[in-house]
């Protein structure tokens, strides 16, 4: 059986003609189109507003939940720990470290003078003297055997996620001016002190049997993880995010909801809003990648590893990536729903399409004894509001849920469109059943 089109929607009224010259305008005339100019105006400044805001909002959540939240900031840079760039840079650092302390050329110097002291031939003195650069060299590459073999243990990892904990605190600091840490800020400088990584390294050079590491004492050595001549300002945009806080994203969506309803085409609205929202989020996230680009041309000499500066500028805007990809695939996946829902040609098409394969699944379910009953006639009544109720449940469901992804947004509209394919298939039984009695009334 086939379902009677949707009525489509009506036209747009005419507007009056104008009065001819030199008659006087009608009393009341203009005062409806003028509330409709404004309204229309209204809803365009709303929407355009929220189109904007929708990215601002995304960046204040990551603000709030990534870059001042220790143990997401925790869980999210702790992957590093076993990133080959950032275990070349800490190798090559504590290397540094620990070196500065292990001195060859002093040590022969110091064994050729004990020799020539227990009077053996200067020539001999001269010989072992001439050995300090090899063994400063061998030093050197024990020094770095232990110290990549720490970095690629899973000590380091637990080093390097204790000092980013300590160390968070100094990164709300360089970002807000407040707190201190394991991480020190000076200028537009960020840097890691890896002191307690050069510490165990000194007691596995102890054990390898290299006496001169005892004498290493306690550094204090810094990594440079972040360097710009822009931190000051970007300490005023992280303020600002802050103080808007999670009030951010709770006023977006109000105003585009404001400006969805008091607009004179709502579905058009809703689609036109949530087009040019992925469009805003797309168009930040090519910012990010022009930034993470002209970043990375541009580092400073005190950065060591542009490898590593690259995979920590990578970790930390991830979750912002993300966001912004859900939100660009959220806004699509909205648009689709709304114009499909409209009174078009196409969408009455789809729909009418659904709806007969609906009733043949009812028809044949019927003729193989199986009846939806009461339930059907109760659904194909209730239809349109089990619709709406299922809309705000899963748009719910979203807002609650703890840093959606594009898989999220996927999986709730599968659920989306599995609970609509029932109700259709209810509707259909129903209708089935309805018109089955009918007959047996008369």
């Amino acid at each position: 059986m086939s379902v009677p089109p949707e009525p489509p929607e009506p036209p747009e009224p005419p507007e009056p003609p104008e009065p001819p010259a030199g008659a006087p305008a009608p009393a009341r005339a203009g005062g409806p189109r003028g509330r409709r100019i404004v309204t229309s105006a209204v809803s365009a400044v709303l929407i355009t507003l929220t189109c904007i805001l929708v990215p601002l909002s995304i960046l204040t959540v990551w603000v709030h939940d990534i870059v001042l939240d220790t143990d997401r900031y925790v869980s999210t840079v702790a992957p590093l720990a076993s990133d080959p760039a950032i275990e070349a840079a800490s190798a090559r650092r504590i290397t540094e470290a620990a070196d500065v302390r292990v001195d060859g050329a002093q040590v022969a110097s110091d064994l050729a003078q004990w020799l020539e002291s227990q009077g053996l031939p200067a020539r001999v003195g001269t010989a072992v003297k001439a050995l300090g650069p090899q063994l400063d060299s061998a030093a050197d590459a024990a020094v770095s055997k232990v110290a990549t073999r720490f970095v690629e243990s899973d000590r380091f990892e637990r080093v390097w996620t204790t000092a980013n904990r300590a160390a968070h605190s100094s990164v709300v600091h360089a970002l807000t001016g407040e707190g201190r840490g394991a991480v020190g800020v000076e200028g537009g400088t960020v840097t890691l002190d890896v002191g307690a990584a050069v510490e165990t390294v000194k007691q596995d050079l102890v054990k390898a049997g290299i006496a001169p590491a005892e004498k290493i004492p306690a550094v204090d050595k810094q990594m440079v993880l972040f360097q710009s001549d822009k931190l000051a300002k970007i300490r005023g945009a992280v303020h600002l995010l802050d103080v808007l806080g999670n009030w951010l994203p709770v006023l977006t969506v109000v105003l585009g909801a404001i400006g969805v309803l008091v607009a004179r085409r709502r579905r058009r609205a809703l689609v036109t809003t949530m087009l040019c929202a992925a469009a805003a989020c797309l168009i930040v996230a090519i910012g990010l990648v022009v930034a993470r680009r002209y970043y990375l041309d541009h580092l400073p000499e005190q950065v060591q590893s542009p490898a590593a500066a690259a995979a920590i500028f990578d970790t930390l805007v991830r979750f912002l990536r993300v966001s912004l990809r859900t939100a660009m695939v959220l806004g699509v996946v909205v648009a689709i729903g709304a114009y499909l829902s409209g009174g078009g040609r196409l969408p009455r098409g789809v729909r009418g399409t659904a709806e007969r394969a609906a009733d043949s699944a009812a028809g044949w379910g019927s003729s193989h004894g199986v009846h939806t009953g009461r339930v059907g006639t109760w659904v194909q009544a209730r239809r349109r509001w089990l619709t709406t109720g299922v809309l705000l449940v899963l748009a719910l469901v979203f807002a609650l849920w703890n840093h959606p992804t594009v898989l999220t947004v996927l999986l709730l509209v599968l659920i989306l469109l599995a609970v609509l394919a029932v109700l259709a298939l209810l509707a259909a039984g129903g209708r089935v059943s309805t018109e089955a009695e009918r007959p047996a009334e008369r």
